[in-house]
């Protein structure tokens, strides 16, 4: 297959700094918006899995001894790179994913944002969390805290956020010595290729080991065997909670891999008396529908106190039913685009006949799009959906407390009380991203306390994370290995020593040694 005009070589995977042709058809990646439109196609080799495994290890004692502000310097070089081809990434991103224009802009631009954040100084944030602290213990004896690289990292990336999801796990693993393996998601290769084309041309032009960043297309087989191989130190990995409990379970026996995982969400907004209706109605639907409702951290249930709900449901309809949807290269501005596939988009379908069936009440129906903007009805349209449903009960299954719909659908509930509330809130394992919308700050403070999520907001959404801040969930969410400002903290290992500069050597109790002994 001729290259896509953003790439700078053919379909390949890169091991050891050789980009090796992978021809084929095994994986193929079409335009959502336009499903003919073919962007990458390619054969997946998975033998080069346990190839890119190994030379990754070879590479990893000269680039983890490499002083820290040489590898800085490969990453402010990556920097540039990021910046002045932000604009082909971002259409990369668009006709790969059908993510609108303006999102795939905001996605392209974190790339090189996401450098500043990991480098940062200031308390709490970037390089000052491995930075190396000594700690007096007595006249004679201090204590040392210092930083080493775990070593070979697989991450393993998600489609819905191609390149920056997994430069978010690629840049500090890199900045404290460790050595990648990274496998796209099988929906969005072209965009993994372009990253792993970034990161290799910076690598290159510094001179570093060949084998630093490795890159691997292929599906579940492949990720399987970097998730489990005990050549790989650690898992860095985004997706779906099914996948993450495979990588759990394949590493029983493996205690001291480190695995960090950022998995789905179900996630709540609650609406008080006393929020800003408008507010609350905007970022709900916002945050429910953008990405086509392909976020993680989508709201995906409202939960709303019974004396607004009259005003506010109709408006969250009302606004659901007039968002733009439509080409993402569209001259006319649109809100969402088309889903990731055909499967994708019945799956929406299915869900909401589920939800009617067992007692809720679609408020409004998801459609297949025959007019987008822009485009045409080829494309994985699909309109937003909006079911209510009688409460979210952990006890029941017919309200999918425990299903995660990746797709643009909100599920609403009315409770009389801030109790009902979060209990509803909570009625999930996932615990990713929760948020409140209310004028009483008493209210909000017992919100943050109770409710169980890893990212808990005050009158905004639950979708747009800062990567100036932790990231991560709970339960179904994630293992306690927040994101953003704090991935460092999962790709160094804290080393623990003391030293002594004096002649401290006390005998105990019970001991006895004459320096005579010594000779």
């Amino acid at each position: 297959m001729t290259p896509h005009p953003s790439l700078k070589n053919p379909p390949a995977d890169l091991i050891g700094g050789e980009w090796i042709p992978i021809p084929g058809e095994g994986i193929c990646s079409t335009n959502p918006a336009r499903p003919g439109e073919v962007v990458w196609s390619g054969g997946p080799a998975p033998e080069h899995a346990e190839r890119a495994l190994e030379r990754a290890r070879e590479a990893l004692p000269a680039w983890s001894g490499w002083a820290l502000d040489r590898r800085i310097g490969v990453l402010r070089r990556y920097q540039e790179l990021a910046r002045a081809s932000a604009e082909e990434m971002a259409h990369l991103i668009a006709i790969e994913t059908g993510k609108a224009m303006w999102e795939c802009k905001g996605e392209a631009g974190l790339l090189a944002a996401k450098v500043d954040i990991t480098l940062e100084e200031g308390p709490n944030t970037g390089r000052s969390r491995v930075t190396a602290y000594d700690v007096p213990l007595n006249e004679t004896k201090s204590g040392r805290c210092w930083f080493r690289p775990h070593g070979v990292m697989s991450v393993i990336g998600p489609f819905n956020f191609p390149a920056h999801l997994p430069n978010g796990h690629i840049v500090p693993a890199l900045l404290t010595g460790n050595t990648i393996v990274f496998k796209p998601s099988d929906k969005t290769p072209a965009v993994g290729q372009r990253l792993a084309e970034l990161f290799q041309q910076a690598l290159e032009e510094a001179g570093a080991p060949a084998g630093v960043f490795n890159l691997v297309q292929g599906g579940a087989d492949v990720a399987s065997h970097l998730a489990s191989s005990p050549k790989a130190d650690g898992v860095l990995f985004t997706g779906s909670w099914p996948v993450g409990r495979k990588i759990l379970e394949a590493n029983l026996d493996q205690p001291g891999k480190i695995i960090a995982l950022e998995m789905g969400g179900n996630n709540p907004a609650v609406v008080m008396p006393s929020a800003d209706l408008h507010q609350a109605a905007v970022e709900i639907v916002r945050c429910a529908f953008n990405t086509t409702g392909q976020r993680c951290t989508s709201t995906r249930r409202a939960i709303i106190h019974e004396s607004v709900a009259e005003k506010l449901i109709p408006a969250i309809v009302r606004a659901g039913e007039a968002i733009a949807i439509g080409d993402p290269m569209s001259e006319t501005p649109v809100f969402m685009g088309p889903i990731i596939s055909e499967s994708a988009r019945e799956a929406v379908f299915a869900f909401e006949k589920k939800l009617a069936n067992t007692g809720g009440e679609v408020l409004l129906g998801a459609r297949r799009v025959e007019d987008p903007i822009g485009g045409d009805a080829s494309g994985w349209y699909v309109s937003p959906s909006v079911v209510r449903v009688p409460r979210f009960d952990l006890d029941r299954d017919d309200c999918g407390c425990d299903e995660e719909l990746f797709g643009p659908l909100l599920r609403v509930s009315v409770v009389k009380d801030l109790d009902e509330a979060i209990e509803q809130a909570n009625a999930t394992r996932y615990g990713l991203a929760a948020s409140i919308f209310s004028g009483d700050p008493g209210e909000t403070c017992r919100f943050l306390g109770e409710a169980r999520a890893g990212c808990v907001n005050v009158n905004c959404g639950t979708a747009g994370a800062s990567s100036k801040l932790p990231f991560g969930g709970l339960g179904w969410s994630g293992n306690h290995r927040p994101a953003g400002a704090f991935a460092l903290d999962y790709t160094a290992i804290p080393i623990a020593g003391m030293i002594e500069t004096g002649d401290a050597s006390t005998l105990a109790p019970g001991m006895t040694l004459e320096r005579a002994w010594l000779g």
